[in-house]
């Protein structure tokens, strides 16, 4: 058995921030265990190859969802990152906060220390914005954060219609309000991903007192009666267990913690008894409480292709992947995407409802080379994303053997209010793409089809396409109520020295993408596990 003061168990974002800030602490010592293998796949770290990554399904669990009953039957992908980095590896390195309601809305709830004013300071202090420090933005943390440099005159017209319609422009939604349309921030740097990996844990690598095990997948957390004092994993076929003095947390993602947890008798103890798994600990909101982000798009012919076209040529496209990976620069180091909105369909919404991904290239994309193979036929759109479900999902074991994938299942559209409200941010799409600024970019409507027009129809449609956006949260969810799994340092309830800290901690969604959201936990945690005074609320 190997001895460390901290053993955590993932290198995703959460990981990655406990090894580095923990890791400042030059007398201690630290082991990452990740089940993944290392991020030297060079479609990583050049922004364009996200695409590849995800058609290929790299680096990735590979885990579905159960048949979803609100979907038709039909399974969805739901991939997580499994290599160095996790999620932040292989996601669209979105940067999206959330709404400063949903922070207060957590404290609200009885979470001490988690409203808005309380956690900015750990969001500046994550971050290197790039046009520098001020009340809401860091100018010198670990992880650098740009605006997206999409070249399209198309988003100046989602940008003209949108305001026509209401939604006005906002010039950073990460500053002082949320609301409106804005360009899109992303975690590049040097015209490269910039992982929360590369921001924190490889620093904290080369300082010498934390070691990373890659191709090691954790089996169960060893426990001495309800105190956590190791993690068991396997690498290379052999057993291995390494001693924490200090503490073990669980940063493996939002399917991978609750099962290690149930693993190791933490869990609903009839589900665990089920398993043929002697319950240690009865947690019943273990696994429970799942919650994501689901989305469907509008879309259209685009009369006139635009720019991205072009440069999905072979030869093209290859000159700027070396480009890219050489010089980080030319056009594979920005995304065709860049621009969201947040909205509320209803004015005394206290946070938006409908996050809006605006898209200006086809949803099936490929290269092209005259005489070989046509280019796609271009098109344009916009994805309502439904930001805060009142659905319910769970994931359960389905054994006891730990190679087995969890059980998932999404439930959604469980709940009618859900297709309400994504209905209503399908028709604000509609509404922008109608508009006469669209006029120059706007062919024939795609999906669902303009013959598509009640209600009935809508729902259908949206039940035989929705998809997730990929933001799965809160089963070890932080709270205070009988389901909480976590306290508000993320300690396990019943517990000693075992924490969990990854996106399964959230209470409950924010509105937008939630990595952000999981790095500033990361952070907060990091002061919490260390004993240090939070750092001062902000005055905003």
């Amino acid at each position: 058995m190997a001895g460390f003061d901290y053993v955590i168990v993932g290198s995703g974002s959460a990981g990655s921030v406990l090894a580095g800030r923990l890791g400042e602490d030059s007398g201690v010592s630290i082991l990452v265990i990740e089940a993944g293998g290392a991020d030297r796949d060079p479609f990583i770290s050049i922004p364009i190859g996200i695409g590849i990554m995800h058609q290929r399904r790299s680096h990735d669990w590979g885990y579905d969802t159960e048949p979803e009953p609100g979907l038709g039957g039909r399974s969805i992908e739901a991939m997580r990152g499994k290599v160095v980095g996790g999620s932040s590896t292989i996601n669209h390195m979105s940067w999206v906060r959330g709404n400063r309601g949903d922070y207060d809305r957590w404290a609200g709830r009885g979470l001490a220390g988690w409203s808005y004013a309380e956690v900015l300071p750990y969001f500046r202090r994550a971050e290197t914005w790039e046009e520098g420090a001020s009340t809401y933005r860091g100018g010198d943390g670990p992880l650098h954060i740009r605006r997206g440099r999409t070249n399209d005159s198309l988003f100046d017209a989602f940008i003209e219609a949108s305001r026509a319609l209401g939604h006005p422009f906002n010039a950073d939604h990460n500053g002082a309000a949320q609301e409106g349309i804005a360009r899109a921030q992303n975690n590049i740097l040097g015209g490269r991903r910039h992982s929360l990996a590369d921001a924190y844990l490889r620093p904290a690598l080369a300082r010498g007192n934390v070691t990373l095990e890659t191709g090691a997948q954790a089996t169960r957390i060893i426990m001495e009666g309800t105190r956590a004092t190791g993690i068991e994993y396997v690498k290379g076929g052999r057993t291995v267990e390494a001693h924490a003095a200090r503490q073990v947390m669980l940063s493996g993602g939002v399917f991978n913690s609750p099962q290690l947890l149930m693993l190791s008798g933490i869990g609903p103890a009839d589900a665990l008894k089920a398993q043929g798994i002697a319950p240690l600990i009865d947690l019943p909101g273990v696994g429970r409480n799942l919650q994501d982000h689901i989305a469907v798009i509008v879309n259209g012919t685009r009369p006139v292709p635009g720019p991205f076209v072009g440069e999905l040529r072979a030869d093209r496209m290859t000159l700027s992947i070396i480009r890219a990976a050489l010089f980080g620069s030319g056009p594979a180091t920005v995304l065709p995407g860049g621009m969201h909105g947040y909205i509320k369909t209803e004015p005394g919404l206290s946070v938006p409802d409908i996050q809006l991904m605006f898209r200006g290239v086809s949803t099936a994309p490929h290269l092209w080379f005259p005489g070989i193979r046509k280019p796609q036929a271009d098109s344009c759109g916009v994805r309502p994303v439904l930001l805060h479900p009142q659905s319910r999902g769970w994931l359960t074991l389905a054994s006891s053997d730990p190679f087995d994938k969890v059980r998932i299942q999404q439930n959604f559209f469980a709940e009618p209010s859900d297709m309400e409200t994504l209905r209503k941010g399908f028709h604000v799409c509609r509404e922008i793409l109608a508009h006469p600024a669209m006029d120059a970019y706007r062919g024939r409507e795609l999906a669902p089809g303009a013959e598509v027009t009640g209600a009935a129809e809508i729902d259908a449609w949206m039940r035989a396409t929705a998809i997730t956006a990929h933001h799965p949260c809160a089963t070890c969810a932080m709270g205070v109520g009988g389901d909480a799994v976590l306290d508000g340092e993320f300690r396990v309830r019943g517990a000693e020295n075992l924490r969990v800290v990854d996106a399964s901690a959230m209470p409950d969604l924010v509105s937008g993408n939630i990595n952000a959201c999981v790095v500033m936990m990361a952070e907060k945690a990091s002061d919490q596990i260390r004993g240090r005074v939070p750092l001062p609320a902000a005055e905003v």
